[in-house]
Order: C-alpha cells, then sequence, then structure tokens
C-alpha cells in the first residue's frame, strides 16, 4: 500500500511568538502562585529553642543519660547564655562525670550572671569540692546557705566539703539537716551515704545510697557507690550485683567497669579482672584508676611485662599510690633491671621511709 508523504507543519513567526506569549503567561501564573515550590527547594526546618534543649536535658537526666542530658544543656547555654538554669545543671553533672575543670567554669559563670542565687552558689560549692578546692567550696557552700537556709542541695554539698576536710562533726550535722530539709533529695541522701561512708559507717552509708536509688534509679554512679561500700564489708557477691547494675543503667561510665574488675580481683578471678578493667580504659583512655588496677593485677601474676607500662600511665595520669611506685620498681627489680627500678623504689620511700616492699625491692638491687 502505498502512504502519502506527510505535509511538513510551517511555523511563521508570529505562531512562535504566540507560543512563547503562551509558555510564558503560564509560567508566570505557576510562580506567583502561594503554595508553589520549585522541587529543589529544601522545606523551611524551625529553629530550636534554647527552652527546647534544656527540657531535653531535664528528660536525658531522667533517663540517667548524663552524657546526652550534658549536651543538650550546653547547647541551651550557647543558645541563651543568659539562662542560670541550664548552667547549674550543667555543672553538677559534669563534677559527677569528674570532668571538675569544666564544672567549675560553668559554676561560676552561672554565679556572675546571678550572685544572689543560691542554687548557683551551692553549684560552685560543690564543684569547687570535686576539684579539690575544698576550702573555696565550703564558702561557697555557705554563702548559699545564707541566701536560702531551706535549699537542701546547699546543706548536702557542705557536708560533703566538711567531710573531705575532716570536719565529722559538722559533715554529719549538715547531711542530716539536708535530708531534713528534702526527704526526696537524691543529693542529700547521696551525701549523708558519704559522710557516714568516710566515717567507717559502711552499713548506715549503703543505706542512705539505696534511699537515694529508690528516688533516682537510673544514676549509675549510686550503684557504684552502694558497690563500693559492700566490697568494703567483703561482700562480693552484692558488689558484683551493684557494679554490674551500674553499668546497666550507665554503659559509658568506665568506673562501673573499673570497679567490676577490682571486685574480680579480690576474688582472685583475675582473668574477669583483666577483661573488666580493659573495657574500662576502653571507654576512657585517660582513665588513671583502671591502669593502676590492671597493672597490680598483673603484677600480683608476677606478669611483670605486662604490670610496668600500666603501672607507669597511672601515675603519668596521676595516680599517686604508693603501691603503684613500688611494684612498678619491684617489677623491674624481678626483670633484673634496677637501673630502673631505685628511682620508682626511692620515690616509694620519700611517701613512707618505712614502706617494707620498697625496703625489700633496694636490698634485691644492692645485692
Amino acid at each position: 500500500m502505498y502512504l502519502q508523504p506527510r505535509r511538513k507543519r510551517h511555523f511563521t513567526p508570529f505562531r512562535i511568538f504566540l507560543l512563547l506569549l503562551l509558555l510564558g503567561g503560564g509560567a508566570f501564573v505557576i510562580l506567583k502562585h502561594p503554595k508553589w515550590r520549585p522541587p529543589f527547594e529544601p522545606t523551611p526546618t524551625p529553629t530550636r529553642s534554647a527552652s527546647s534543649y534544656l527540657a531535653e536535658g531535664d528528660a536525658f537526666y531522667q533517663d540517667g543519660r548524663l552524657d546526652e542530658a550534658i549536651a543538650s544543656y550546653k547547647e541551651a547555654t550557647r543558645l541563651n547564655p543568659q539562662d542560670v538554669r541550664p548552667l547549674v545543671r550543667l555543672a553538677r553533672l559534669l563534677a559527677l562525670r569528674y570532668r571538675t575543670d569544666e564544672a567549675v567554669r560553668y559554676a561560676q559563670r552561672a554565679v556572675e550572671l546571678a550572685p544572689k542565687s543560691a542554687k548557683a552558689q551551692a553549684i560552685l560549692g560543690m564543684a569547687l569540692d570535686w576539684d579539690g578546692q575544698i576550702e573555696e567550696a565550703i564558702a561557697a557552700c555557705l554563702r548559699a546557705i545564707e541566701l536560702d537556709p531551706n535549699y537542701a542541695e546547699a546543706h548536702a554539698y557542705l557536708a560533703e566539703a566538711y567531710a573531705d576536710r575532716g570536719h565529722w562533726n559538722k559533715a554529719l550535722e549538715e547531711a542530716q539537716q539536708a535530708v531534713y530539709l528534702d526527704p526526696e533529695s537524691v543529693d542529700a541522701h547521696r551525701d549523708l551515704g558519704y559522710v557516714l561512708e568516710v566515717q567507717g559507717d559502711y552499713k548506715g552509708a549503703i543505706a542512705e545510697y539505696q534511699k537515694a536509688v529508690a528516688i533516682h534509679p537510673k544514676l549509675g554512679y549510686l550503684y557504684i557507690s552502694l558497690g563500693r561500700n559492700c566490697l568494703v564489708l567483703g561482700d562480693y557477691e552484692e558488689a558484683l550485683a551493684q557494679f554490674q547494675k551500674a553499668i546497666e543503667v550507665d554503659p559509658n561510665n568506665p568506673r562501673g567497669y573499673d570497679q567490676l574488675g577490682w571486685t574480680y580481683f579480690h576474688q582472685q578471678d583475675y582473668e574477669r579482672a583483666i577483661a573488666a578493667l580493659k573495657q574500662a580504659i576502653e571507654i576512657d583512655p585517660n582513665y588513671a584508676s583502671a591502669y593502676g588496677h590492671l597493672g597490680v593485677t598483673y603484677y600480683v601474676q608476677l606478669n611483670y611485662e605486662s604490670a610496668i607500662p600500666n603501672l607507669k600511665r597511672a601515675i603519668e595520669l596521676g595516680a599517686h599510690s604508693i603501691e603503684y611506685y613500688y611494684e612498678l620498681g619491684l617489677s623491674y627489680a624481678y626483670l633484673d633491671q634496677c637501673e630502673q627500678a631505685v628511682p620508682w623504689l626511692e620515690k616509694a620511700l620519700e611517701m613512707d621511709p618505712n614502706c617494707r616492699p620498697a625496703l625489700v625491692g633496694m636490698e634485691l638491687c644492692q645485692e
């Protein structure tokens, strides 16, 4: 069948002009339509407020997620530097995480913004005490109590500072006053437990730490305090249970693993001890206590080659236990490396001239 070829359509200049006019008009209508958005334009998102980060930090704290709470409070302070509330909460959590330099800085900022705030003065006292500035801590807590005599946490932090100074009667009086003023305060019961613990009343301390746990069961450091007292009393099974609970609710805290490993050490379960202590170091490579405990564990196993680097690292990080010095020196001595052993043994003897293990090491090297 023969098909006729199609005739070509001819576009005159007028037709072309008319087509362009129609296309331009349609585009103008679309662009002017209020609901039209180009497909590549991102959907705008509202900027979060400082108060939302503050509320988020509170929620994280209630759930025991202290590191996330710290991050949220920091963001709240960045967005609203004049708000004292996140500064106070941030300083407290930083102290509980042993980031005491930061804790003091944020607490000082809170006091600068609100010098007549009892909460700001009290948290400065806590941060200073945990940073080792005990006299300054006592002064800050006393200022807080002067501003608000009924603020329980001010009495609690003062009790802790008094206990660190060795003022036992004052410490106990302030701690009991804190619990009386607010029986639902976690810090009041924690600090009363601490005061009893440092005075050797471990059973009394356990009772107060248990009350603190009942108020807030998702704070890992409370279980660590409980387990520590059980360990002193020789109740290894209960200590292990408490440290395992601490790890469960706060897996990012190396202290739970460190104390768990140290409890296994006391049970002479050295393999489990080493595993737990290595886990603590993996979480925090600068955690001195775990290195020291790991070094001691290797030392009692006569693994001096492994004990040496861990004991040295513990000392480098600020752990100045006399045991670390003489065991480090003895490790070198037992490896016939007395030139390296003697300086460490001498440091132990500087701390205690009658340190028997260090004297034995010096005699060994002299021979």
